[in-house]
């Protein structure tokens, strides 16, 4: 039997050998993919398997024995134990030390701000929750998004054009927005069927719906996954890194699963064209596989993904297949 592998969502099944060599359409997410001869595929499994197990080799190497088996039970410590959405595990140094070391060996200081991997507050659970449902919920963040704009605090929401389910869902994330104080006053006109809303001003709120939101979200999503498969890891959000030449960037989101496998992710909530090559530069110069630096843009369709990461040396996701993408590194 021959074998088709999705590596856009990872589906994968087995089909009859006269297929081999052919281009479909994977059943799940439409991407076109080829059917490989499985001796081959599996070679390809072992030759990526050898040269991870090698790189990880090497780096356990460059460690004291002591010190990296601590800091690998810590992760995974933290990757079993915790309550993400509400604890200070993340801020602890013995929980990125880690990462400071794959920067370290890269001759690379960071400048880190333990504030912005707190959980303990609301940033994540509604970052989330706007991510995952971003297609319709789009419509709050972009309107109070706009409303900041301008200078104003009153939003009004028309829920006349969406369905029952529709119109409960966006009601049940303002009441939210209202519960964890993103808004400061938050109605219902039953009889106009709309929602009407008065904004905070405080720059914390502000700067989350201008766009940190979408960091919050990337964050979240990855930890999760790590947690959901008690995979070592140790993660950072919005950070500086500080080069020798006195250079420096700031990194929305970055993990390292395993001890050995680091994962940028760069996001953007507008416009992207402008930074392609700045990050085509940065992920050379932190001579990061291809494969593992991520520019997360909102809203990106498919085959713009699928067009974009042929066309430039970073690989293009959007807030739903980044994740999937993560765990296609791991097969």
């Amino acid at each position: 039997m021959a074998i088709f592998r999705c590596n856009q969502c990872g589906y994968l099944r087995e089909v009859p050998n006269q297929h081999i060599g052919k281009k479909v359409k994977c059943p799940v997410c439409q991407q076109v993919m080829p059917i490989y001869e499985t001796l081959a595929f599996v070679k390809k499994l072992l030759e990526k398997y050898l040269s991870m197990r090698t790189e990880f080799r090497r780096l356990q190497k460059s460690l004291p024995s002591a010190a990296a088996t601590e800091i690998s039970d810590e992760a995974n410590k933290n990757a079993s134990d915790m309550d993400i959405f509400n604890t200070t595990a993340m801020t602890e140094k013995q929980q990125y030390q880690p990462i400071l070391n794959w920067f370290k060996s890269k001759n690379i200081q960071l400048n880190i701000d333990k504030e912005a991997v707190d959980t303990t507050g609301f940033f994540d659970e509604v970052a989330v929750k706007l991510g995952d449902n971003y297609d319709l919920l789009k419509v709050v963040s972009d309107k109070i998004k706009r409303i900041q704009k301008k200078g104003y605090t009153n939003v009004t929401l028309n829920l006349s054009d969406y369905s029952q389910e529709e119109a409960a869902l966006i009601k049940a994330f303002c009441e939210e927005l209202y519960e964890y104080a993103f808004v400061a006053k938050y109605f219902v006109n039953r009889t106009q069927n709309k929602v009407h809303m008065s904004l905070q001003t405080a720059q914390p709120i502000v700067n989350f719906f201008y766009g940190e939101w979408l960091e919050w979200f990337a964050f979240m999503k990855l930890l999760d996954f790590c947690h959901e498969r008690q995979i070592s890891f140790a993660g950072l959000r919005s950070f500086h890194i500080h080069f020798p030449n006195k250079d420096k960037n700031e990194l929305d989101t970055f993990f390292l699963i395993n001890g050995v496998m680091p994962i940028f992710v760069e996001c953007k909530s507008g416009e992207f064209r402008p930074f392609i090559d700045k990050y085509i530069k940065l992920r050379q110069r932190l001579k990061m596989d291809k494969r593992h630096f991520f520019m997360l843009v909102l809203g990106l369709s498919d085959e713009q993904i699928q067009g974009l990461t042929r066309m430039f040396d970073i690989t293009f996701v959007n807030e739903k297949t980044f994740v999937k993408q993560v765990s296609a590194l791991l097969i």
